[in-house]
């Protein structure tokens, strides 16, 4: 942040120039994110997204369709192209200017749904899930009634300016009309989506999710106002977040030793090195099911839960780039019979 930030600031304040403050406060978050300041940068976009408190009359309206959760979740680590385009969306809801349907595509575990919850946690905005498992209904043209009813529930949201929705797994409901071997149904069904998303309230946000973004209907694609693709990961972007997960659970786990130096060895292995949710899941059941009487015993878990299946030969594991020391952490066996071993093969 420059001092030029500061004088803008007391400027436009004093001119009464809301539009150009907020324009300038934007510039200061997004400063302190290229600064990886997150939290302030979070803190900021938060201060801007215009909070009030949801009225009490949501409670009176009822709610068939979309259900209200609770978005108190850990994030995944992203990488700084992806979260780059959050602070984007953060800086276009914040402008209120019409752009507010945002497509996140992506593998499974590339984190689309915990990104959507904190963009709702940082926008101190109230989270509404689409419920398609009610709004699927096998009698014929059912659903597509279901889905015009449910955009009907969103239009009855008394403050649409604090609210987000998300349609987790969009493509439930929304494929592509022209695929041969779709049914006629869903046909209908992604048309009634279409109609939908034309006539939704501006302020209200919209989130959608799919992990089938190539099967996609064109026409639906249009609808939104941006597409993030969560699959720009690199792998060392995923061997980084791989760190910054087991450093978060290690506090929780004090009994654990660190021992990053082999952990970084026994992530490269894995080939490719997985999405965040896959990751985070490998790593938190083997700490978790590890002996507190160990201090490696998670990492010798972490392994094995990898490789189940494989040669855990001391001379494969040196052929991984083991040194002996690692080995004997994890297979237990003591330094001086793996180098004797060693020696013999």
């Amino acid at each position: 942040m420059k001092k030029k930030n500061i004088l803008n600031l007391i400027k436009y304040h004093a001119e009464k120039n809301d539009t150009a403050f907020r324009n300038e406060a934007y510039e200061i978050a997004q400063d302190f994110d290229r600064n990886n300041d997150v939290q302030l940068a979070e803190y900021i976009m938060a201060l801007l997204s215009d909070v009030h408190t949801l009225s009490p009359q949501e409670h009176s309206i009822n709610l068939k369709f979309i259900k209200s959760v609770d978005f108190q979740t850990d994030s995944l680590p992203l990488p700084n192209e992806i979260r780059d385009k959050i602070l984007g969306i953060l800086n276009a809801i914040g402008h209120n200017v019409g752009v507010h349907k945002f497509l996140f595509v992506g593998a499974p575990g590339t984190g689309k749904t915990e990104t959507a919850k904190q963009v709702a946690r940082i926008l101190n905005r109230k989270l509404f899930i689409v419920n398609f498992d009610v709004i699927i209904d096998s009698k014929l043209g059912q659903t597509a009634k279901n889905i015009a009813l449910m955009f009907n529930e969103l239009s009855q949201l008394s403050q649409p300016e604090e609210a987000i929705i998300l349609m987790d797994e969009i493509d439930a409901i929304a494929m592509d009309r022209v695929n041969q071997n779709d049914l006629r149904e869903m046909g209908r069904a992604t048309s009634a989506v279409l109609k939908g998303l034309d006539g939704l309230n501006e302020k209200l946000v919209l989130i959608a999710t799919t992990n089938l973004y190539k099967s996609f209907d064109k026409a639906l694609i249009r609808r939104f106002d941006s597409v993030i693709d969560f699959n720009a990961y690199s792998q060392n972007d995923l061997l980084l977040i791989a760190e910054a997960l087991l450093n978060k659970f290690l506090v929780k786990f004090k009994f654990a030793g660190r021992n990053i130096h082999l952990f970084r060895k026994i992530i490269k292995c894995m080939n490719p090195i997985p999405y965040p949710g896959e990751l985070k899941n490998l790593i938190r059941t083997a700490l978790a099911f590890s002996s507190s009487n160990d201090e490696f015993d998670y990492l010798r878990r972490l392994y094995f839960s990898i490789f189940p299946n494989k040669d855990i030969s001391l001379k494969n594991l040196q052929k991984q780039g083991f040194t002996v020391r690692e080995i004997e952490i994890l297979t237990g066996v003591s330094k001086s019979s793996v180098s004797r071993e060693l020696k013999e093969l």
